[in-house]
């Protein structure tokens, strides 16, 4: 009888057990099940999203649900359906300058971005005299490292620097965050881009944002979509190779580029070059083919594009002549639309790859961006450039564009230039500037009929030929011969 008992009173448990799960089952099917909507890094709040454009925002969701994005700065909804995948993308509107504003998206639960700002975002991408920061400047710096950042807080400009990641294939998200500039987010972020963006900011009084992409020590090779490099040369493409490291072909921009490419930006600075200097003449090709695919791949047209070229370094291999690969920097901006080239050839540091003088670096940059993409009048972004050259009998004259209000040394006096005859061995020579003439009048007593000049055209040199301005011409050269002379 006792075992009867105990069957029964366990057959009821089980009948009440059931009981319960049916009901819990029935009261979840009158439930709505919501996937919690995600975004990638790149959105979140304290963002900064590009102002009077159709900015994209993307993300996951549950599948064939209707997501919905209302925006505060015009209390307006936009919505889309997400795919059988979960993947969704919406456009929305946004106005001139201002903020902070809100973000709500939803899906059934809502996700809420706040403190965003709408204004101008750039990339700024490259090797480590990009990425370089402010803090590891910090034991050169003469006015010392807690001036600078105590006087860095600026709600108005954004950063977000992406953090370092490789791949063989294209990702759709790498990890980061939107911060504040202040003490803490300006010590590790990249002080070229800094300087950049601060400059921008107290000259357009509107929100700036700065994506910092970097890696030290990597190729351009890296940067280039697969598509690209597959165009330009096959082989490049190191599928040889077993392992993948930070220069493997595509590597970066499959895994730092790639997430963002439909982040609406107003342009890109790049710092870059170190890495390729013994690949100068393939370089002007590989860096208008990356620039063309960035902005193909980025489809908002062709988005302006500055970059720096290589400050002046003792490389300490005399196999190679660094000042080819500044050519072919310089080669590309003549080749590339809405494009300008920083000359550094006055800040480079003999014994140092990373010279300290960022902000020249970071405010010339913002110099072309305020000229040539804002439309700022009274300034000038160019440098010298060689216009012509005329030889009168021992004498070269040499005349220039962008010669705004005169040539001019500082008093430093012209001391990198060189004359050669048709030996082709090059001599140091005088310079001289005429004012009339508005040319720079060349000659070395070693040289009777000069047929090529060249200026700072070595490895490390300290640029001395400006424009009134203060901005400083790029090394170059009238001939065409080959690296070994």
């Amino acid at each position: 009888m006792k075992e009867l008992n105990n069957y029964n009173q366990r057959s009821n448990q089980m009948k009440n057990w059931k009981k319960i799960i049916i009901l819990n089952l029935c009261l979840l099917a009158l439930v709505p099940l919501y996937a919690e909507v995600t975004l990638p890094a790149i959105f979140g709040s304290n963002m900064v999203l590009q102002r009077n454009s159709d900015a994209s925002i993307w993300g996951k969701a549950e599948a064939k649900s209707m997501v919905t994005i209302t925006t505060s700065w015009n209390n307006q909804s936009y919505e889309a359906k997400s795919d059988k995948e979960g993947n969704w993308k919406i456009k929305v509107g946004t106005p001139d300058a201002g903020g902070p504003y809100s973000v709500n998206i939803s899906d059934g639960q809502e996700l809420v971005l706040e403190n965003v700002l709408i204004g101008e975002v750039w990339v700024c991408s490259g090797q480590s005299n990009m990425e370089r920061t402010i803090k590891k400047l910090g034991n050169k710096l003469p006015q010392g490292l807690n001036d600078i950042l105590l006087k860095s807080k600026n709600p108005s400009i954004r950063l977000f620097t992406v953090k370092h990641e490789k791949s063989l294939s294209p990702q759709n998200d790498f990890e980061g965050q939107w911060e504040e500039t202040n003490a803490v987010s300006v010590s590790s972020f990249s002080a070229v881009g800094y300087y950049f963006g601060k400059l921008l900011y107290e000259t357009l009084d509107v929100p700036v944002g700065l994506i910092s992409s970097n890696w030290g020590g990597t190729r351009i090779q890296a940067w280039i979509d697969e598509q690209g490099l597959r165009s330009f040369d096959p082989s490049i493409l190191d599928y040889h190779s077993k392992g993948i490291n930070q220069n493997r072909s595509c590597a970066l921009f499959n895994a730092m580029i790639n997430p963002m490419l439909e982040f609406k930006i107003r342009g890109a600075i790049w710092y870059q070059g170190e890495n390729n200097t013994r690949e100068a003449e393939i370089y002007d090709d590989l860096m208008e083919l990356m620039v063309n695919r960035w902005r193909d791949r980025w489809s908002i047209g062709e988005f302006p594009f500055y970059y720096c070229q290589l400050a002046p370094f003792n490389y300490n291999r005399p196999e190679i002549n660094s000042a080819f690969l500044r050519e072919a920097q310089y080669e590309a901006s003549k080749r590339i639309p809405n494009s300008g080239m920083v000359s550094l050839l006055d800040t480079g540091e003999e014994n140092d790859i990373h010279p300290l003088n960022k902000v020249q670096a970071g405010e010339r940059l913002a110099y072309f961006a305020l000229k040539e993409t804002y439309g700022i009048e009274g300034i000038v972004c160019r440098g010298p450039e060689l216009e012509e050259m005329t030889i009168d009998g021992s004498e070269v004259k040499l005349t220039f564009t962008n010669d705004d209000g005169g040539l001019t040394d500082y008093g430093k006096g012209y001391k990198l230039f060189e004359i050669a005859g048709a030996d082709k061995k090059f001599y140091p020579a005088t310079a001289k500037y005429n004012s009339k003439q508005k040319a720079l009048i060349v000659s070395s007593q070693e040289v009777k009929k000069p047929v090529a000049v060249r200026y700072g055209f070595k490895d490390f040199v300290v640029g001395d030929l400006y424009n009134c301005y203060g901005i400083p011409a790029p090394s170059f050269r009238t001939d065409d011969w080959a690296e070994e002379n």
